[in-house]
């Protein structure tokens, strides 16, 4: 599964070494090769392209790859794949919806779903599918206001900050929609997206979980895999289905070995321009820190569940979550302890500075910089992490982000934390009055670990300690905060929020009390790092950027940001140890590996399938991989064709795909898809969901 938190397994990465050595330092320092890239929708490599596949996007293309393929949440992806806003996703992306949808009684998460009408289909309130609907390069207006600052790097930011704060309220405002600026290459470029986004949301169809991530933790960013990792979403607007001008097509037939097929997705990060430097503070403080936390979080979670059945159920998606997150952290860190990967990364960073001219000599003074802010963060970087993360839960959050807010809405737009700038806030706002279902043990329960791991990491004589717990545990605390609060009740958090300053000041609510006590803190952190490292990676990485243009021009594709992006590759198989791994798995492997696990839970076919083992074609291709660069966040993105024609549905990576967040290579590294023609077939034979499997074939 590859949330954006979901991203590697844990196989032994030794053999990563072999595939990194014989990566030459060209790779680094030239222009892309192979398959690399998550490319930009506006910055396709149209000579790879063409030089590669033969195939050159025309416009229409392009146009259909934009407004078809949709962000799901904030951390997944999916596209429209019908007239009627059908959505299609992973189900491990749509996990913590049906998990929201899950009761005793109606155990979603088990059992599956599927709406045989759209009047049964489910809201899932706090949902959110966001549109990418138009793109314009701001680079200039951004640079000129930073422009007459340029010795200041705070300075500059500032006014950098101010001027993209300025061009998103207005774009928002002039549109109606949600309108970001994007870094690219870490300052080299800014880009205005505008997005449209749906609240209304609806879930159509969800296999068993079981069926979804067949093999569990064990076949985990594995291959050969047989999940049916599938999902349907329907987007309404005014009470009504959408109807995309764009969708993309199902094609029946899928894809053949050797074919180009393209991923339209949104990659959630990768850092493979990240200076040397940088990629030390990640391997020495950063990922040991977090993982520290991660470490914590799970045992504590595994502890709760373990209480109860109830507790199992609502804190299983949390679990599974952080479990992979874990494994994500052990894996990169692994890959970035690997003495290969970074004395190939050093090699090229001596390699680009090794030259007198006035781009790079600037680059190498303002990557010196960066390495001196980031220098005093090494200590103070747990905390930085605990804090920065806030208040844990839907209660917690809620009340942490209510009392910021009425801080932060005093100030000018661009002097604000983030969620709360202009063109930012009406976001916010919804997400504190959104209505999403809590249980009050959980949230006393994650809330109880945050406060205990601050005490932790301040010590019990800290001031903030002794404001937060007075005479009291940090268990009795968290439990009279939750028990005691209101903000259960929506009409109190709205009453909160339009009140502002003199609403929450006055406040009696035990969660606001501690929030008033908690957000001082979160608040001097966070603006702390903003104001020191952030300027110095702007002009860094800008300079950085200034630097490889001159050298490359723009002939490599910026890291991932969370925003569309296209992959291309070809339906290929690998080799590994010596055994060679072929492209497509079959429903008759999913039987055959079914039977060879016979009494092992996590492989065992759910009822649906066992019934329909002799109904269904047993050669229909189930898994496929192939070469599409990818990462985290592309979990839900389409698989193409060259027509536009959907061919598969990603959801994972293999273990060799690894250092796809550091660097690319197409030997081994392959992303993981559902076939096409495994979800038709399921849908008729397994599923019987002839309603969804007719939209699907007609597209209407």
């Amino acid at each position: 599964m590859m949330r954006d938190w979901r991203v590697v397994g844990l196989r032994s990465v030794v053999g990563l070494a072999a595939s990194l050595a014989g990566c030459s330092m060209a790779f680094f320092v030239q222009a892309a090769r192979a398959d690399e890239g998550m490319w930009l929708i506006n910055a396709l490599p149209k000579e790879q392209l063409e030089d590669r596949y033969g195939f050159e996007p025309s416009a229409a293309w392009l146009e259909k790859a934009q407004h078809a393929a949709v962000k799901v949440g904030q951390g997944g992806s999916g596209s429209f794949v019908s007239a009627r806003g059908l959505v299609m996703t992973n189900h491990h992306v749509a996990s913590e919806a049906i998990q929201k949808l899950t009761t005793p009684e109606r155990n979603l998460m088990r059992d599956g779903f599927i709406a045989k009408s759209e009047a049964e289909e489910l809201r899932v309130e706090g949902q959110e599918i966001s549109m990418l609907v138009g793109i314009r390069d701001v680079t200039k207006e951004i640079n000129a206001a930073a422009e007459k600052d340029a010795g200041n790097p705070q300075a500059a930011e500032a006014a950098r900050q101010a001027e993209i704060g300025r061009i998103e309220t207005e774009e928002s405002k002039k549109s109606g929609l949600n309108c970001r600026v994007v870094t690219l290459f870490g300052g080299g470029l800014y880009h205005l997206y505008s997005v449209k986004r749906f609240t209304d949301v609806r879930l159509v169809f969800a296999p068993e979980e079981l069926a979804a991530s067949y093999g569990g933790d064990a076949d985990n960013f594995e291959y050969p895999r047989f999940g049916l990792d599938m999902a349907f979403f329907r987007v309404y607007e005014n009470g009504k289905p959408y109807e995309p001008k764009h969708f993309f097509a199902f094609n029946p037939s899928g894809a053949k070995e050797g074919e180009a097929v393209f991923v339209v997705g949104h990659p959630g990060r990768t850092q493979r321009l990240l200076t040397v430097d940088d990629l030390r503070f990640l391997r020495d403080y950063e990922y040991p820190a977090r993982l520290a936390e991660i470490w914590r979080t799970e045992v504590h979670l595994r502890e709760f569940m373990g209480r109860s059945k109830r507790n199992a159920l609502v804190a299983g998606d949390e679990y599974d979550g952080v479990a992979n997150s874990r494994k994500a952290r052990q894996g990169q860190l692994r890959g970035l302890q690997d003495p290969t990967l970074m004395k190939a990364k050093i090699e090229a960073q001596e390699k680009l500075f090794d030259s007198r001219m006035p781009e790079v000599q600037r680059a190498v003074s303002a990557v010196a910089a960066l390495s001196a802010a980031k220098k005093p963060w090494r200590e103070g970087i747990s905390q930085f992490i605990l804090l920065n993360r806030g208040m844990p839960g839907e209660l917690s959050s809620r009340a942490l982000k209510l009392v910021l807010r009425s801080e932060e809405i005093t100030r000018d737009s661009a002097q604000r934390l983030r969620e709360f700038r202009d063109a930012r806030l009406e976001e916010t706002d919804e997400d504190i009055l959104n209505d999403v279902p809590m249980d009050e043990a959980f949230e006393t329960a994650l809330l109880s670990s945050w406060l205990s791991r601050i005490v932790e990491l301040r010590g019990g004589d800290d001031q903030l300690v002794r404001s937060i717990l007075g005479n009291q545990t940090a268990q009795r605390v968290a439990y009279d905060a939750i028990s005691g609060t209101k903000l259960k009740d929506q009409s109190e958090r709205k009453r909160l929020l339009l009140g502002g300053a003199d609403a929450i000041k006055d406040s009696t609510d035990p969660l606001i009390v501690l929030a008033r006590k908690v957000a001082p803190a979160v608040s001097a952190i966070r603006k702390g790092y903003e104001r020191t490292v952030e300027p110095a990676e702007r002009e860094a990485y800008a300079r950085l950027a200034e630097a490889r243009f001159k050298v490359l021009g723009q002939s490599v594709a910026p890291d991932a940001t969370g925003t569309l992006r296209v992959s291309f590759g070809a339906v290929k198989g690998y080799t590994q140890d010596g055994e060679q791994i072929p492209a497509f798995t079959t429903l008759q492997g999913l039987l055959d590996r079914a039977k060879k696990h016979e009494g092992e839970a996590e492989y065992a076919l759910v009822p649906r399938f066992q019934a329909a083992a002799g109904k269904f074609n047993p050669a229909t291709p189930y898994n496929f991989v192939c070469t599409a660069d990818i990462i985290g966040g592309n979990s839900g993105s389409p698989v193409l064709n060259a027509k536009g024609e959907v061919v598969g549905l990603i959801f994972d990576g293999n273990i060799e795909s690894l250092p796809n967040a550091f660097l690319y290579s197409e030997e081994r590294a392959r992303a993981v898809s559902v076939d096409v023609r495994a979800i038709l077939e399921s849908l008729r034979v397994v599923y019987d969901a002839k309603g969804l499997l007719t939209e699907l074939e007609t597209g209407k």
